[in-house]
């Protein structure tokens, strides 16, 4: 808790005036008192400093997108840029067997994250010595800093596991020897379900927010879900997944019940539009970590989390980082029946311009990865070419990502600080309906209900199955030769809870693929070992590096507590299973 102590002790030190004379008796701009500190006022402010510590990460530390955790330490992307060296812990993130425990990123992270904690917690101090008569929106206030608070704490359990949970009655003295062993696994995540818990109670629905990004009652019920989701799948002390709790999956019925009847969200009728500036806030969006530029700032709230993705073309600039692995590029094919080729689609690489013509695909495809001589980001004007596009290609393949870059001409995009890096405005997603529609249909599927979930997956596949309108060149003909069909039981599967558990995997991962969620899946499911070591048994004669990946049941679940941290604490701290 170095982090948090540090943090309050700068606070305070940017509170303290010391005067000499009469004729420096007075406030200087820029500081404030303690008395000035607790009006109402600047304690709503504080509210609205623990909403910015949501996307104050970095491309060095990106957790508003989770791209480096989430992605390149799954099957779905390798980690990319200009070579294994190229930002090193990313690199044995990939490979998994090569993490460390004084990994320098892994130790910034949690520092950051712990940053958005004392954040919300500094302001739920604040607001607990505010009355109602003061600030009529206290308790609504209270109900988002504990949101806030519990989504830092979610990101960190899935991360680490093993974390010290911090609320705003722990004495800044005592941070330290608070032990990340305090709670067992399923207390922990009691925690963090109270904070939501909380929120759900005492926030109000969309139309009485008040204010776009503020966190709402159906927010708040999406991201508990999420909590007691992850927590169904109960684990052992080895990461092992022993039991489901049914309880939990009935939560997570009744929860998502919730936001689909209450009428303020829907799917869009394209899937691109979640991932173009133009559409963001929109029907599909829950909860995101919003955005702008030339909001008066020096430099605005751009989205730096994702500026190492943008391709090396010149108009991006750099770095070409997190690039779509040949076996998820392999995993849109389909069969001549519309469905994934769950068998046989990782038998031959697909990674020419005519495989994509001769062999049938998801839609999603192209929304999802950078082909060559296909058009980039629905850019006719602009045609994917690897030598223009990618760094190390004889590292890391030909693809490039695609759902986090922004297109040439939109407003949101400019280069980073003057520098060769691009960002842009677009905001982070942390929640979408598409991702609460799968949340059901898995709940619904462990629970034996599986037949309750396919229309849910059915209705994710005929939204992709319509989304070709942006994949047509300037001729009118389609990027890739595109067949996608629902799933009809007893007529191209049989839809059994084993078959029906599958279909869902495969449509996660597909509809979700590079948005940083794929190794959480995995984890939560319990399939990381078996994943992951196929994995690199298969990719290991495409890419010579991942020959040293390896994927250790009990230990690379979850990374190691930075030792640094341990350290911090004087050895409070105790490291995870394997390390």
């Amino acid at each position: 808790m170095y982090t948090l102590k540090n943090s309050l002790i700068l606070v305070l030190i940017g509170f303290l005036v010391v005067s000499c004379s009469d004729f420096l008796n007075f406030q200087p701009k820029g500081n404030l008192s303690e008395e000035d500190l607790n009006t109402p006022e600047n304690v709503d402010k504080l509210t609205t400093a623990a909403y910015a510590a949501l996307g104050n990460d970095h491309w060095f530390v990106p957790y508003s997108h989770m791209w480096a955790f989430g992605s390149v330490r799954s099957d779905d992307a390798y980690k990319g840029g200009l070579g294994t060296s190229d930002i090193g812990d990313f690199h044995r993130m990939e490979l998994l067997s090569t993490i460390r425990t004084d990994m320098v990123r892994s130790n910034q992270l949690w520092e950051r994250l712990y940053k958005g904690v004392d954040r919300a917690n500094t302001a739920l101090k604040r607001l607990n010595n505010v009355s109602e008569s003061e600030l009529p929106v206290k308790t609504q206030r209270q109900a988002e800093m504990r949101f806030i608070r519990g989504h830092f704490h979610f990101v960190l359990k899935t991360l680490y596991k093993r974390i010290p949970y911090i609320d705003e009655t722990i004495p800044v003295d005592s941070l330290g020897s608070i032990s990340n062993r305090q709670y067992s696994n399923n207390e922990l995540w009691n925690k963090i379900a109270e904070d939501f818990q909380f929120a759900v109670d005492n926030l109000p629905m969309p139309a009485q927010v008040g204010a776009v990004g503020r966190a709402d009652q159906l927010d708040a019920k999406a991201y508990l879900a999420k909590v007691r989701l992850y927590q169904a799948y109960e684990q052992n002390e080895n990461h092992q997944v022993v039991n489901i709790n049914t309880g939990h999956l009935e939560e997570v019925l009744r929860l998502t019940n919730d936001i689909m009847t209450a009428g303020n969200h829907d799917l869009f009728d394209d899937f691109a539009q979640n991932f173009l500036w133009e559409y963001e806030n929109g029907q599909e969006s829950l909860f995101s970590v919003q955005r702008s530029r030339d909001d008066g700032t020096p430099d605005g709230r751009m989205n730096r989390a994702v500026s190492l993705l943008y391709p090396m073309y010149d108009a991006y600039g750099c770095c070409s980082f997190s690039r779509p692995s040949q076996t998820l590029v392999n995993a849109f094919q389909t069969t001549q029946d519309g469905l994934p080729d769950f068998d046989g689609y990782n038998n031959d690489e697909m990674d020419e311009e005519q495989d994509f013509q001769n062999n049938t695909f998801d839609p999603r495809l192209d929304h999802t990865v950078g082909l060559p001589g296909h058009p980039y980001k629905y850019q006719n004007d602009i045609i994917y070419d690897v030598a223009d596009f990618t760094r190390a290609t004889q590292v890391y393949g030909p693809f490039s990502t695609m759902k986090a870059i922004q297109q040439v001409g939109c407003p949101c995009l400019v280069r980073s600080g003057g520098s060769g890096f691009s960002a842009s405005s677009k905001n982070n997603d942390i929640i979408k309906y598409n991702d609460v529609l799968l949340w059901r249909a898995e709940a619904l599927i462990e629970l034996g209900r599986h037949d309750e979930a396919l229309p849910i997956i059915n209705d994710i596949r005929s939204r992709a199955q319509a989304s070709t309108g942006r994949l047509v060149d300037d001729n009118g003909d389609p990027y890739s030769n595109y067949h996608i069909e629902t799933y009809q039981d007893g007529v191209n599967i049989n839809w059994t809870q084993e078959n029906a558990r599958r279909a869902l995997r495969w449509e996660r991962r597909l509809e979700f693929a590079m948005e940083g969620m794929r190794f959480f899946d995995l984890v939560r499911w319990g399939i990381a070992d078996e994943t992951m070591n196929e994995y690199f048994n298969v990719e290991e004669n495409r890419r010579v590096y991942l020959s040293n990946g390896q994927f250790t049941e009990g230990q690379h679940e979850y990374l190691p507590i930075p030792e640094q941290q341990i350290d911090f604490s004087e050895g409070v701290y105790e490291q995870n299973t394997g390390y």
